[in-house]
């Protein structure tokens, strides 16, 4: 009788095939890896230039404002909605702009200008009024209005500049309570002697140069009576 020989294959084999032929109910597939794609974004570079390229735009338009600008103002826009700056836009005269900048790009617009006074109120999130108008207190009351309507009392004026001076906000009553251009005029008129029509004459220039004016005046007025006597 022949004896029959049985060959094993190596252990790494055998392993192999145990578990080529055999299924253990007892594991789990494992899941099948799945790859997450990121979302596509445009190259740094591009969206550096993009966001450049708005910065400098509103530096400009900034520049653009701050010609025959006579007072620039601060408000402290913090947690307004958009609804409510639709709303305040449309309360302003024509001759009022009211733009929402960074801090930091106004500063930028108005360094080396007269308007660097505005320095102190440069902080937290504002929105800047820029008024092309001698009448100060109409340009301003509009915000006191819609502030109390809202009853935003945390979202007053954060300062303002006007003739080279800065006003914190406790100071902001001198320019509310400033008067207008007509009322100076019918004072004057009531007030100083001579001809009406010289006295109109003498007030031409702008409000930053008419206590100047009539300093002028009052001493042309000294001087002719002088010379009369």
């Amino acid at each position: 009788m022949e004896a029959t020989l049985f060959t094993l294959p190596p252990p790494s084999a055998t392993a192999v095939s145990l578990k080529s032929h055999f299924h253990n109910p007892l594991l789990l597939p494992s899941p099948t890896p799945t790859t997450h794609r990121k979302p596509t974004r445009p190259p740094l570079t591009i969206r550096s230039a993009i966001s450049r390229t708005k910065k400098e735009e509103t530096v400009e338009t900034v520049k653009q404002q701050l010609q025959d600008c006579h007072l620039i103002a601060g408000i402290n826009y913090k947690g307004f909605t958009v609804q409510q700056f639709q709303q305040l836009r449309t309360t302003f005269p024509d001759t009022t702009k009211l733009i929402v900048a960074k801090n930091t790009l106004v500063l930028k617009a108005i360094e080396g200008t007269q308007w660097e006074s505005l320095k102190p109120c440069m902080k937290g999130m504002n929105a800047w009024l820029f008024v092309h108008s001698e009448e100060i207190p109409a340009a301003i009351k509009p915000y006191r209005t819609f502030q109390k309507e809202k009853k935003l009392e945390d979202n007053d004026f954060s300062g303002a500049v006007f003739e080279g001076k800065y006003y914190p906000p406790e100071e902001f009553k001198a320019l509310e309570n400033m008067p207008t251009r007509v009322e100076v005029y019918a004072k004057l008129l009531g007030s100083l002697k001579g001809p009406a029509t010289s006295v109109v004459g003498t007030l031409q220039a702008p409000a930053r140069n008419l206590v100047m004016t009539l300093k002028a005046y009052v001493k042309k007025l000294e001087e002719e009576g002088g010379a009369g006597q």
